[in-house]
């Protein structure tokens, strides 16, 4: 009865003690860091440039000043990992008896050469007509095993983009060779050539430990690359990506600050500043694969919140809404405070597919992500006018302190959001 009391006190608490500490969340601290990490020196934080790295020390810093403290196992903030990019050079194959074309075949693997045959223990799969061929080949892809791919000839237009989709790749002990033929592979040999290129790049990662409920997870993340420094508009070649997506990345910062102030966390907090988002997610595929998807609670991903929502300002939207509980959630704990979460209004665009939420989400993780963006209607979206003059920071740092709010129950442990349903999203 006791302990029934004391979480009943805490419960009803905590949304006073919220509000206290909301003036840790500030209009000019939030303009600050967001000056910071879209300022020209960063360069447009380009993954594997050295404008991302000083992005990087940039954010560890301000983990550290917020008292994080790195992942368990690691030193520092920094979540390094490798990517391959490799360049195509020869390959040359042979199909019950008779060789095949350059055209015909594509092989996936990552080392400078490899060789194969129908002795080495691949398994087969046929993409046959009908089927949805990129579907196919990314399920293929995904698979942890050697795989030869059959590919009938009806589908010779989409196989020549086949090389498209792994232009950057993590290093993987399995190979895969696609074949265009309708043959049946009774017997079959590869032997491929490529070159090599090692991209290092790293995430920025810190947590606060839980209380009582320390082996539960509770993310906040945002990407913090983009796009670099590219064609000239009106003088100016710098991409600086204010809103795409260091305002997400300041959203975490911000968070990371708060809740560190707030101090009574019973669930593991984890704050993740993603790279490599704008050239196909790697570092939040590389995030999930440390995590054990089955102790994250919930995922808030924060990606473009400095312009006006299409419901104007004091709003945002949630991707995926109707998927889990997590928006009639934050929409509960919300209530009385000017503030509205909206389901996601441009489900045609898949926005919960594609961005940094989607590869815990399809591990049946209820990850999210936050954003204002006006996806029909944002002016300034990949231009190097994307900077914070065009920002609404005042309205930035609302929304911040709203997302604060709206996950208290899910960070005190006293609300659990419902699971994505795979099984839904595999279909």
């Amino acid at each position: 009865m006791k302990q029934f009391l004391l979480a009943l006190f805490t419960l009803a608490c905590y949304p006073a003690f919220c509000q206290k500490h909301l003036n840790v969340i500030t209009e000019t601290e939030t303009r600050k860091l967001l000056a910071t990490l879209s300022a020209n020196d960063m360069a447009g934080r380009k993954t594997g440039t050295e404008g991302i790295e000083k992005a990087a020390t940039f954010i560890a810093e301000a983990f550290k000043k917020a008292g994080l403290r790195p992942l368990q196992g690691n030193t520092n903030y920094l979540q390094p990992f490798t990517m391959i990019k490799p360049a195509f050079k020869s390959i040359a194959t042979v199909l019950n008896g008779k060789p095949l074309t350059q055209q015909q075949a594509v092989a996936f693997f990552s080392e400078p050469q490899f060789s194969a045959s129908n002795t080495s223990g691949f398994e087969t799969i046929v993409i046959a007509p009908g089927q949805n061929f990129f579907k196919e080949a990314q399920k293929i892809l995904a698979l942890k095993n050697n795989v030869l791919a059959m590919v009938d000839t009806s589908f010779s237009k989409a196989f020549a983009q086949l090389p498209g989709l792994k232009r950057m790749q993590f290093a993987s002990p399995y190979k895969t060779v696609f074949l265009l033929a309708s043959q049946r592979p009774e017997t079959w040999k590869v032997a491929a050539t490529q070159q090599i290129t090692e991209i290092k790049m790293a995430n920025v990662v810190g947590m606060l430990p839980g209380k009582s409920r320390k082996n539960e997870m509770v993310v906040f993340s945002g990407h913090y690359d983009h796009l670099g420094i590219g064609k000239a508009v009106n003088g100016d070649s710098i991409y600086n990506g204010a809103n795409d997506d260091a305002s997400g990345t300041t959203a975490v910062m911000m968070l990371a600050k708060y809740f560190k102030a707030v101090g009574n966390n019973n669930r593991t907090l984890v704050f993740a500043a993603f790279t490599a988002e704008e050239i196909g997610g790697f570092g939040s595929q590389h995030f999930s694969k440390q995590m054990d998807a089955d102790k994250v609670t919930a995922m808030f991903n924060i990606e473009m919140i400095g312009t006006e929502s299409k419901w104007n300002r004091s709003t945002a939207y949630i991707t995926g809404y109707e998927k889990t509980d997590v928006g009639s959630i934050m929409e509960k704990n919300l209530q009385g405070s000017g503030f509205t979460f909206y389901p996601d209004p441009y489900p045609d665009q898949q926005l919960f597919y594609r961005s940094d939420n989607a590869t815990l989400a399809r591990l049946g993780v209820p990850a999210h992500t936050i954003s204002t963006s006006k996806m029909d209607n944002e002016p300034n979206y990949h231009k190097a006018s994307d900077e914070v003059s065009t920002l609404d920071v005042a309205n930035m740092a609302e929304i911040i302190k709203a997302i604060a709010i709206s996950s208290a129950s899910i960070v005190m442990g006293t609300d659990t959001p419902t699971r994505v349903k795979v099984e839904e999203l595999a279909r």
